[in-house]
Formats: structure tokens, sequence, C-alpha cells
């Protein structure tokens, strides 16, 4: 049980993080966050010296059963020693919706950067063993704004990388589901980024774009006006994530990627899927039922090009950056072009075209990012063409069909 003698500097730690927290154990944790951070304000920083001296003095009492804090203070800078401004801690990530396509691969990637500890993987659903075996996965519901601040202080997390939405087709077929998810989902983590002072990166997508906009090429910016609810929310959370940052200062940054091709995860439902599909069916069945016109082209990306794109958008200075937003590019192709390049590893695939409902949402996107603004400012280059993806897409999909064990 939480010992209350540690509270007798009560009004000292209010000072720190108001009433916000009932307790006088989340008071404490929040105060310890709030300290090893920075994120103090500006009652704090003009007695900084004495107070940090108290606090810190109570801080190295134990707290039975809760995680062990640091007591490695990180100031406002202007209290930072050379020592410390040269060597910052590592970021502490929470990613949302972390078991989709793009979150095993990225926590696999940020943890070799940044050490397992400092990664949290969060999702709702079952988690397999080996997640769990790489490092820290919890429960997080999006739509439960409580759970996600009791995690941000407890974990005290840096960085919020949020994956958790319903893509394209799904969100069709759904859209109150949707629009809980996408939409509310997203104002719990940008009030809380805001509050806590986070790095939030929230992805956007080709589906941001509608029929009026530009396809060929597709600037940042230009007209909107997507067609699906996918794409609503998505320029929903552009404009909110700008809005904040010019507000309230938040670091608030964004890529549209393309459709993103990767082998070891399951399709999530979206309009580009058919370009993971095919290279499962040509190894598993050697027929493939495409449901777009095999004249319809569309931005693409292989994975390892996307997860590097994102990591480099987060490692950028702030001061690069003259967007909050990016469109994020590689190669565009249609399902006839890709067809062909499968065709050189499985020679006797068979393709039918057989469109459906799937067709209008891909006629709305771009067929041509422009992507010249991420490659000016933060150095976007991206190294998968056609062939590569394809080799590359092949070497991961093979072993599921010849392999028992997989």
């Amino acid at each position: 049980m939480f010992d209350n003698s540690l509270t007798e500097r009560t009004g000292l730690i209010t000072v720190l993080v108001g009433d916000q927290f009932q307790s006088a154990q989340s008071r404490y944790i929040a105060a310890i966050y709030y300290v090893e951070k920075g994120r103090v304000g500006k009652m704090v920083r003009e007695k900084i010296p004495k107070l940090c001296s108290r606090l810190l003095n109570t801080f190295h009492a134990k707290l039975p059963d809760q995680k062990k804090f640091s007591t490695s203070c990180v100031l406002h800078n202007r209290f930072l020693s050379t020592d410390a401004e040269k060597n910052p801690s590592p970021p502490r990530v929470l990613i949302t919706g972390s078991l989709g396509q793009l979150g095993i691969g990225l926590a696999k990637k940020l943890r070799a950067r940044y050490g397992a500890e400092n990664i949290i993987m969060s999702d709702i659903i079952r988690v397999p063993k080996e997640v769990l075996d790489a490092g820290p996965y919890i429960y997080a519901d999006i739509l439960d704004f409580k759970n996600l601040q009791e995690i941000i202080v407890n974990y005290r997390i840096d960085w919020l990388i949020h994956f958790s939405a319903l893509l394209s087709a799904v969100g069709e077929s759904n859209v109150p589901l949707a629009m809980r998810v996408n939409i509310e989902g997203l104002h719990n983590v940008m009030e809380l980024a805001k509050q806590y002072r986070l790095k939030i990166f929230v992805p956007s997508t080709i589906g941001a774009f509608g029929p009026d906009s530009p396809r060929n090429p597709t600037p940042d910016l230009c007209v909107q006006r997507p067609r699906t609810i996918y794409g609503v929310s998505k320029v929903h959370a552009e404009l909110l994530g700008e809005y904040y940052h010019f507000k309230y200062g938040l670091d608030f940054r964004s890529l549209r990627f393309p459709g993103v091709i990767s082998g070891d995860t399951a399709p999530g439902g979206g309009t580009t899927d058919y370009a993971v599909v095919i290279f499962h069916e040509a190894l598993r069945t050697g027929r493939f039922k495409c449901y777009l016109r095999k004249d319809t082209k569309l931005p693409m990306m292989y994975i390892e090009d996307c997860l590097r794109s994102l990591i480099e958008l987060m490692e950028a200075p702030n001061e690069s950056l003259k967007l909050r937003t990016y469109n994020v590019a590689a190669i565009s192709f249609t399902p006839e072009e890709l067809a062909k390049a499968v065709k050189k590893h499985v020679p006797n695939l068979d393709v039918e075209y057989v469109p459906d409902h799937r067709q209008a949402i891909a006629d709305s996107w771009p067929q041509v990012f422009e992507d010249i603004n991420a490659r000016k400012d933060w150095g976007w280059k991206h190294e998968y063409g056609l062939e590569e993806l394809c080799s590359a897409m092949i070497d991961v999909t093979k072993p599921y069909y010849t392999d028992n064990s997989k």
C-alpha cells in the first residue's frame, strides 16, 4: 500500500501536477514524471534549484509494488549540464495499435536503436507469444482516456506513435465504429500529447485525397475532400495536429503513406491490399483474383522504406520541418505491372481482374505522390523499386508455403 507519509510536501507536488490526479500516489508518480522529463511550469522553473533538491530527496524513498523510477533529473534546458545536453536519454515510446501491419516491425527497429525496455507496444487484441517475448506489451484502449493517461504517466512516455485506426474498406463497412476509433480515439491521444508535451506521430494516407485532388502528381498542399470515412478522419487528424502545433506548440508529425506492402503481417482491410495478397496467392495456389482494374495506378511503398521514413521523420530536428504533414513516396504501378513483375518469380501465375466496390475508392486516390518537400526538408530517399520490392516479398512469403513449420 502507498505510504502517505511521503505526501508531507503535498503543496510542493501540487505545484508540479495541479489537482488533476485524485490520489496522493498518482500525484507522486506524476511529479516524478514531470521533474524527470522537464515538464514543469513557470512557477517551478523560477524556484527550481531548491524545489528539485527537496523533491529528489523525497523521491529516494521506495514505493512498494510500484515501478522504480530513476532519480536522474532531466530539467529544462537552462538547468542541464553540458554532458546531459550531449547525451540525452533515449525516448520512451508508446505505440498504439501495434499489432497491425506497421507496429511489430517498427517496434523491432526502435528497440534496436533505443533499447527494448523503452519501446512499449500496445493494442486491444490477444498478443502472440513471440511479441510478448520481444519486449514490453500492454493492453491499451484508445477510447479510454484515463487508461491512456495512466500508461503515459506510469511508463514516462516521451513519444506517442498512434497507429490505431480502421482502414478504408473496413471503415466503410462500419462507419459509426470508424468514427469512434479514428476520430474519438485521435482526440484522446492528441489531448494527452498536448497535456504531457509528447512528440506524437499520426500516420496519414493516400486516402486523405479525393476525386477533386490533382492525381498525377499529387502535391503536399492541394484540395483534398476524400470520399471515405477513413480519408475524412485522416484529413481531420492532419488539420487538428497542425492546429495543436500552432496553438499549443505540440510537436505533431505525420506522413501520408501510399499503399504499404509487407509479407509478415496479414492485410488490414485497405484498398491497396491486393498488392500484398497477390504474393501469397501466387505461391499458395498460382491464381489471383484482383478486385481492381488492371490499369489502376496507385502509389506504393515497401515496408522497409515505410518504417525508415517514419523513424527519419521522428528523428529530424524540429526546425528542419517546414510542414507538419508530408507526402512520402517510392513507386507507382498498376495491378497489371505488378503481376508481370511477380511472374518473373512465379511464371505460371494466372491473374483475373474482377473490380468490386473498392474500385471507386481507388479511382478517387492519387496515382503518383509528389514528395519533393520530404526529400528537401529531411533528406527522404526511397530504396525499393518494383523489382527490389518483388524480390523482397518473394523472399519473405516463400517460406510460409515451403516450410511446414511456418
